[in-house]
């Protein structure tokens, strides 16, 4: 007969014998929640359900690239019939303003050379003749009586809404550039949920791919510059985001319902927002837009300021706050 166990032994078998049995109470309480768990405390809802495209096509890095490549060479010159609505406010400024609905044309010739003529809404007549050549632009508004000149780049930061609009970023949003030699490229892969056309409350998710230029390192930090998204139902550009130098999206472009005007398969409605600048402008294209016609030689001359015309000059801070012209392009506050 083997002598009793040390009191300290007889302590340690007791609290594992002690701990084996909480545990296997433990495992009984959780066994005995779960139909409170499943029937109780769970909530199931319906949901849009979402399908995958019917062809969803791939394509490498090289392939993408040449594909702008291709689509921004095929582009020498557009004569775009349009409809253009213009939205200024957001979240910062608590309300939205969307204008009348101005109907004209955009001329582009390549690389930078811009024209923009616009009619007075439901009165007809000219509302507006841009011309820029990608530096400086000049704009005659005619049922205001006044005029506005500047470059092409924003000098004054508080200008917001429609005052910090430019030829610029209409042309940028039509015209996708292609990477320059000294940009770096990345591409990443991800999707987007479209409605589906043939189900009413049907969704399709449509993977794509999302092409990055970046500027040259500074030390270790590459700063993104662009970024191209790509649907694989198509590999036609659906977005474009362009960066400022703080990181900042500046202008988003939205392209869709495209249709071949000629030879070219363009989209015949683009949403160009400006976030930071809290306005968006909406071009929509007609069926009369052609793209690479001979131009006029004199298209992108704009006729001279007649001398009763006030000049707001968008690069001065006092002349952009004091002219009549104000009245034409409202600032925000913020």
């Amino acid at each position: 007969m083997s002598p009793p166990a040390p009191a300290s032994a007889r302590s340690q078998i007791y609290l594992k014998f002690v701990l084996m049995r909480i545990r296997k109470a433990f495992a009984v309480g959780l066994l005995a929640l779960t139909p409170a768990l499943t029937g109780c405390l769970v909530h199931t809802h319906s949901v849009l359900k979402a399908r995958p495209p019917e062809i969803v096509y791939g394509a490498s890095l090289d392939q993408l690239l040449k594909q702008v490549d291709d689509r921004y060479s095929a582009f020498n010159s557009m004569t775009g019939f349009v409809q253009v609505v213009a939205c200024t406010g957001g979240s910062r400024k608590g309300e939205v303003t969307c204008y009348p609905a101005f109907t004209g044309f955009i001329i582009i010739s390549k690389p930078e050379d811009i024209v923009v003529r616009l009619q007075v809404p439901l009165l007809g007549g000219e509302a507006l003749n841009m011309v820029s050549d990608g530096k400086n632009f000049k704009m005659i508004i005619r049922y205001e009586s006044c005029a506005i000149v500047g470059s092409d780049v924003v000098t004054n930061t508080s200008q917001k809404g429609l005052y910090a609009l430019r030829p610029g970023v209409i042309l940028d949003s039509l015209m996708i550039q292609p990477r320059e030699d000294d940009q770096l490229v990345a591409l990443t892969q991800d999707s987007r949920t479209i409605p589906d056309p043939k189900k009413s409350k049907g969704l399709i998710e449509e993977p794509d791919y999302e092409l990055q230029f970046l500027s040259q390192p500074e030390g270790k930090v590459a700063r993104s510059l662009r970024v191209i998204h790509i649907g694989r139902a198509s590999l036609l550009p659906y977005r474009q985001d362009i960066y400022n130098s703080d990181g900042k999206v500046e202008t988003q472009a939205d392209y869709s319902a495209y249709q071949k005007f000629g030879d070219v398969n363009f989209p015949s409605k683009i949403v160009i927002q400006r976030p930071l600048d809290e306005l968006s402008l909406t071009i929509t294209l007609n069926k009369k837009t052609s793209f690479n016609k001979t131009l006029p030689a004199d298209q992108f001359n704009l006729p001279p300021v007649p001398a009763n015309y006030a000049i707001q000059n968008m690069d001065d801070p006092v002349s952009a706050a004091t002219n009549p012209c104000g009245a034409h392009a409202p600032q925000s506050k913020h």
